[in-house]
């Protein structure tokens, strides 16, 4: 069966599950095939003749159009500032379950509400699909969408190009005691992460939450861009600024909850079951989270079409390159775990990914979810959920066991090379692949240096065997990420109030460099590595007693194609070792982690550039190298002999 034909089976399965009459809609089938947005199922009324189906406040030449779904309302008003807040200036007309008024007297700036009548109770709710609100617990705004983009058509890099920088705007540059950081704040640190090899940013979710603080997955508002973090042109600036550096913007989003705090959606029209969240939201077991019994109905047409109208939302009127689901288990599934399966939930990310698929190609769609589902970056029309990658728990949970043991002994090189060949659907670039994330540095964990050496997390082990964790997800086959601060030895966990403190960029400057190496090579910018950019990985070498591990990377193989890397997760060098290499010639060493030019805590051991060779005894070239401790090399084929 086909994903349109599941999302017309689910729809029908749910639409009309609790309410008071039956409504006529478009199927989500139908709605899939439009060239745009719809933004809800029925046509509006007109406005001096201009027919009007956007949800939300559309500002016009005389005036604004209001429209709400709010099907169990008995009546609907708009009040703002552009009537003294009388709920009796502006009645709505209903339309079958939306409501429609438009009001010559508000303009963009206004601040305005929904009043909605239930019974004997009058509700003043926030608009749904408002682009900008005062505050969470305050009023929507009436927005102008107009924005000088100055041209830009960027383009995403290939998936297999891709250096992915995860970011939270409240802490990445705070200048302030007293406020998280903004959009501004980011733009002035563009050039730093473009000399750091970056080319795109990964932004934490910056949908308005509940009060100033937070790491954004608490969304209360998902159509307003965070008041503290400078609100929507600033976010569009940001986007601009971002392309202008020749970086992408993807972006975090969250639809396995809302909220739970400074929720308008709550009972929004005042309707209920079982106690839970009325029409956005499950009225059963379906609604429990760990988060709050928050969580969407996706099969309503009307909550699917308001998810899909903000994903499409992203892409279209911001210029994201891409979007990150926040959990998506807790999509697909009641608990995240077991077969407790949510159809609906399946349907609705085919139906939103399969569209930004066919309209926007090349668009990055990242699914955290943990789970290891391949299912989920098969495309939507066979099935799949349309993900781009997926965040892969295979490469980031070895890796960090690995290299934070306290002992060599207990370092397991099959962990490492487990981590190294997985992938998904046979394609490494369905996968990301990193060491640190928001998840990762926090909830009980911390940055890896702390994790490796509580008491002196800049220590020489701490310094080597962090190097080592990133300079594997950035030589492995897949799309490496890194956490803000990283590459600057930031230590501790990740707190919402804590700012990087750049200072770090002077005093670790040599690490910096280090990632600065490492990422040049992950990108072929010397034009030597391309194979660290293919998706070829095979093992050469793996001693479990000296814990010496070596791997091939090419692409189509040859000079300044093949790569070899040498990781040493011992304490101890190794001098006059011979590993196997995938063929004769020349290899020139271009990085050793152990350079005391990224750390005057490393140890300089000398290596060389090496000639690999058959020996008689032997059917395979081989060379002999030398490996400081706790270190990584990367060697580039310079020649071949036939």
């Amino acid at each position: 069966m086909s994903g349109r034909q599941l999302n017309l089976r689910h729809t029908h399965l749910v639409l009309n599950k609790g309410q008071k009459r039956e409504r006529q809609t478009e199927t989500v089938a139908d709605k899939s095939a439009h060239s745009g947005p719809l933004q809800g199922s029925i046509s509006m009324s007109t406005a001096f003749g201009q027919q009007i189906d956007q949800m939300g406040a559309v500002a016009l030449e005389n005036g604004v159009h209001f429209r709400v779904w709010a099907p169990h309302a008995e009546a609907v008003s708009v009040i703002g500032d552009f009537n003294n807040w009388d709920e009796s200036c502006h009645p709505c007309e209903n339309q079958e379950g939306y409501w429609n008024c438009f009001i010559d007297e508000a303009q963009v700036g206004s601040e305005y509400r929904f009043s909605i009548l239930n019974g004997e109770t009058r509700y003043q709710r926030i608009d749904p699909y408002a682009r900008e609100v005062t505050n969470s617990v305050g009023n929507a705004i009436v927005t102008d969408s107009e924005f000088d983009w100055e041209g830009d058509s960027f383009s995403l890099p290939a998936h297999n190009e891709l250096v992915i920088y995860e970011m939270h705007i409240g802490t990445f540059n705070r200048r302030s005691e007293d406020h998280p950081g903004q959009f501004e704040d980011v733009i002035r640190k563009l050039g730093y992460l473009k000399n750091l090899g970056i080319n795109a940013i990964e932004v934490m979710p910056i949908a308005e939450f509940a009060g100033d603080w937070s790491w954004g997955y608490n969304p209360a508002h998902i159509f307003a861009i965070e008041q503290a973090y400078g609100g929507p042109k600033a976010f569009k600036e940001f986007v601009k600024a971002a392309h202008q550096h020749g970086i992408a913007v993807i972006l975090d989003v969250v639809y396995n909850h809302f909220g739970p705090s400074d929720l308008d959606l709550w009972q929004f029209d005042g309707w209920q079951e079982n106690g839970k969240g009325g029409i956005y939201f499950y009225n059963d077991h379906r609604s429990s989270t760990p988060w709050g019994e928050t969580r969407p109905d996706y099969g309503r047409g009307e909550v699917r079409q308001f998810i899909f109208d903000n994903a499409m939302m992203w892409i279209e009127d911001y210029h994201v390159d891409g979007l990150r689901y926040d959990m998506t288990a807790y999509i697909r599934k009641v608990n995240g775990i077991d077969l407790s399966d949510i159809p609906e939930g399946w349907t609705l990310m085919q139906w939103i990914n399969g569209s930004i698929a066919a309209r926007y190609p090349g668009k990055l769609l990242v699914a955290e979810d943990l789970q290891g589902e391949e299912w989920l970056t098969k495309p939507a029309d066979v099935g799949g959920a349309g993900f781009s990658a997926q965040w892969d728990a295979n490469f980031v949970h070895p890796v960090r066991h690995v290299v934070e043991q306290i002992e060599d002994q207990y370092r397991n090189l099959d962990e490492i090379i487990g981590a190294l060949l997985y992938r998904y659907n046979d394609d490494a670039f369905e996968r990301v692949v990193y060491s640190e994330s928001h998840d990762e540095v926090a909830n009980g964990k911390a940055r890896v240096p702390q994790e490796i050496d509580p008491e002196c997390p800049d220590s020489r082990e701490a310094q080597k065997r962090s190097v080592i964790a990133a300079g594997l997800a950035l030589t492995s086959p897949g799309i490496p990420m890194l956490m803000q601060g990283q590459e600057l030895l930031v230590d501790k966990w990740f707190e919402d109030t804590d700012p990087i403190d750049w200072q770090r960029s002077k005093e670790y400057s040599g690490i910096v460099r280090v990632y600065h190496d490492l990422i040049t090579l992950r990108r072929n910018l010397r034009g030597n590595t391309k194979g660290l950019m293919g998706q070829n990985c095979r093992i050469l070498w793996a001693d479990h007693d000296c814990k010496l591990l070596a791997y091939h990377r090419w692409m189509d193989g040859g000079p300044n194609d093949d790569v070899v890397v040498v990781v040493n997760l011992a304490n101890n060098p190794v001098q006059n070792y011979e590993i196997q290499f995938p063929g004769e010639g020349e290899w020139k060493l271009v990085l050793n982690s152990d350079w005391t030019g990224y750390s005057e805590a490393f140890d300089d051991f000398p290596v060389e550039t090496i000639l690999a060779s058959t020996r008689e005894e032997s059917e395979y070239p081989s060379a002999a190298i030398a490996v400081g401790a706790y270190s990584i090399q990367v060697y580039s084929r310079v020649s071949q002999i036939d």
